[in-house]
């Protein structure tokens, strides 16, 4: 792509990817699905590493779901060697099948990712916007998730990095125009069947209608101030947590609540446990403040038991 003067969208772009990169990012990654938003910070990204003199490469993934996938992926890679790309990989994967398709196929994209990242040595790059934060949250409500997953996005979660978290959507579809790029949109983010289109397209339009404007800004600062806090009582559940195959239930019982749910949490992690639910970590809980004999808790993958004042947990056979 010819360079040219940056418009008032392209700058605020590029500043964010600036912004967003420390020193010991040295070689870049960028996804890029074709879509205004990864477009735009793949154009960005160009930008700033030409500028930090950073090799930078960029992914499309393929996920072989829609009738004319790999034209859509020709057609991104195309345009990603116009911005400036030497580099660019089309890789196709295998979505597992799942409840629905979104999960499994962002398993999938992401498997892919880290495995090209991993081959770089790379820093990767995620063109998620403040709308797609204030989805998140929403979601998250909806779900009667923990404060963790009201946190949202970070912007470095990592290996992943996410500089566009405090721009909305409008500025990436405006780069796309400002630099000649078209973007392709996926006919899925306008499907009712999921329920972050339903988010998007319904609940967002009348919060706003209802609350006045400002909402998506409002959850998105929500979720780092969430963040925040959920860092730290992570931070003190690491410190509290010994480590160890058992846990003593007198140190256990002194501390706070929240954080000894989050050690339980860890600690039950650490042992094998998987798909732990509140419900799981409160019914452990309950063999430190409402001893009374229990016996074995069940839970997916472990069994745990409280013997000579202390908790042990035991994979399940």
């Amino acid at each position: 792509m010819a360079h040219r003067e940056l418009g008032p969208a392209s700058l605020a772009v590029v500043k964010a990817v600036d912004a967003a990169l420390e020193t010991s990012d040295r070689v870049l990654l960028v996804a890029c699905s074709g879509g205004p938003d990864s477009l735009a910070l793949a154009a960005g990204t160009w930008r700033v590493a030409g500028r930090r003199q950073l090799p930078a490469s960029a992914l499309v993934v393929d996920h072989r779901l829609q009738a004319g996938s790999a034209d859509v992926a020709a057609r991104t890679a195309a345009q990603l060697h116009g911005i400036g790309y030497a580099e660019v990989a089309v890789v196709p994967v295998e979505v597992r099948a799942g409840p629905g398709p979104e999960a499994p196929a962002r398993a999938a994209r992401y498997e892919a990712l880290g495995r090209h990242a991993d081959r770089l040595g790379a820093t990767t790059l995620l063109g998620h916007t403040m709308d797609d934060q204030a989805e998140t949250v929403l979601l998250g409500l909806a779900r009667g998730s923990g404060g963790r997953s009201l946190a949202g996005m970070a912007v470095r979660s990592g290996r992943w990095v996410r500089p566009l978290l405090s721009l909305r959507r409008e500025t990436t579809a405006a780069m796309c125009t400002e630099l000649g790029l078209e973007p392709w949109h996926d006919p899925q983010n306008d499907d009712p069947r999921f329920a972050r289109v339903r988010v998007r397209r319904t609940v967002l339009p009348v919060l706003e209608a209802e609350l006045g404007p400002g909402v998506v800004q409002a959850l998105a600062r929500t979720a780092d101030l969430l963040r925040e806090d959920v860092d730290l009582l992570d931070q003190l559940a690491a410190e509290a947590d010994p480590g160890a195959r058992t846990l003593d239930c007198d140190l256990l019982a002194e501390l706070a609540p929240a954080l000894r749910r989050r050690v339980i949490r860890r600690w039950l992690r650490a042992g094998g446990a998987a798909d732990l639910s509140r419900r799981h970590v409160l019914s452990v809980e309950a063999l430190v403040v409402d001893w009374h004999g229990q016996t074995a808790i069940q839970l997916p993958g472990v069994e745990v038991v409280r013997r000579d004042g202390a908790l042990q947990v035991n994979v399940a056979g």
